[in-house]
């Protein structure tokens, strides 16, 4: 192990490594011009992770001017950047690495903290510090803020992950299921009205809150998503948008939504959607009710609802 951080006539770090989840969790390694660092389980080498993921010898971060490159030391469960597995690739800004269950982000550092920068061995003393405080758990977690979940859904999926993703928001709990990296299941407030599609959806827009990945649940579900993960996100991804644009013309989700009366438009001209449209909303219920009733995708129900209440179906109050 080379630590070239003693004090005088180093380098400032311009560039830092922060651990967003795992064990290690609010660590920072300060990355220093001209510099190799290796990775992996072994307590000899310059950064420490002690959990049985990571290979005695993982992979290496070299920065070499205004380059940063990590290459992958042929270890038994891979390095992941922004969810795909690498065996050597230039960082950029921003990068998540995946290394066991450790999310690394990479981030320019200011010039008055890169030159207050700690060395590379206070460095490695406070992140055994926090891994000691921290029970011995297999598990990732960390918030949403930090790591978005479409990204960290890619990751888990690449990476091949088994486990229950458990989301905590203002909007919920939610709860994605995971057998060998493929969604198969997901949940809001475990309740059954949303069906598991349209939840998996809707907890990807969710901005804030904290996730963790728990131990496999191997309780039967009654219904399986069977779509790729990829295809999952790619889809539920493009309804969140195009929502996005639907949901400014609705009325707020807490809107008491009626039928119109009188009701001057002809119930002939709907399509069978919106009539089923039309008889949820002749039980009564808030806009947020209906759509959560609705056995149509979000995106889908709030276009049926904004073209009836357009056209004189619907009314909110």
């Amino acid at each position: 192990m080379q630590d070239n951080d003693n004090n005088g006539g180093t380098d400032s770090a311009l560039w830092a490594l922060r651990f967003i989840s795992g064990k290690y969790q609010g660590g920072e390694f300060p990355l220093r011009p001209n510099r190799e660092i290796i990775i992996g389980r072994s307590s000899d080498l310059d950064m420490v992770l002690v959990e049985d993921m990571v290979s005695r010898k993982h992979a290496k971060i070299t920065t070499n001017d205004k380059i940063i490159t990590i290459a992958d030391f042929g270890s038994t469960n891979g390095t992941f950047v922004n969810g795909e597995k690498i065996r050597s690739i230039e960082l950029k800004d921003g990068d998540r690495i995946l290394i066991g269950t450790s999310i690394i982000k990479l981030v320019a550092l200011s010039g008055e903290v890169a030159a207050s920068n700690i060395s590379e061995t206070e460095a490695r003393s406070k992140m055994q510090v926090e891994a000691t405080r921290r029970p011995p758990s297999r598990t990732m977690s960390g918030s949403i803020e930090e790591i978005p979940l479409p990204d960290l859904i890619q990751l888990l999926s690449t990476s091949r992950k088994s486990g229950l993703l458990v989301l905590r928001s203002d909007l919920g709990t939610g709860r994605i299921y995971f057998r060998t990296g493929q969604i198969y299941f997901a949940s809001i407030d475990e309740g059954f009205d949303v069906s598991p599609r349209k939840a998996m959806y809707r907890m990807l827009s969710w901005l804030t809150g904290f996730f963790e990945l728990e131990a496999p649940d191997d309780r039967t579900v009654l219904e399986e998503i069977q779509e790729s993960t990829e295809a999952l996100l790619m889809e539920g991804m493009r309804q969140m948008d195009e929502l996005k644009v639907i949901s400014e013309k609705l009325p707020a989700p807490s809107s008491t939504i009626a039928l119109a009366r009188p009701m001057e438009a002809k119930l002939r001209d709907l399509k069978p959607d919106e009539l089923d449209m039309i008889q949820l909303a002749f039980a009564g219920g808030t806009l947020q009710s209906l759509f959560d009733r609705s056995k149509m995708p979000d995106l889908e129900t709030g276009e049926a609802l904004h073209t009836l209440i357009t056209r004189g179906y619907l009314q909110a109050t």
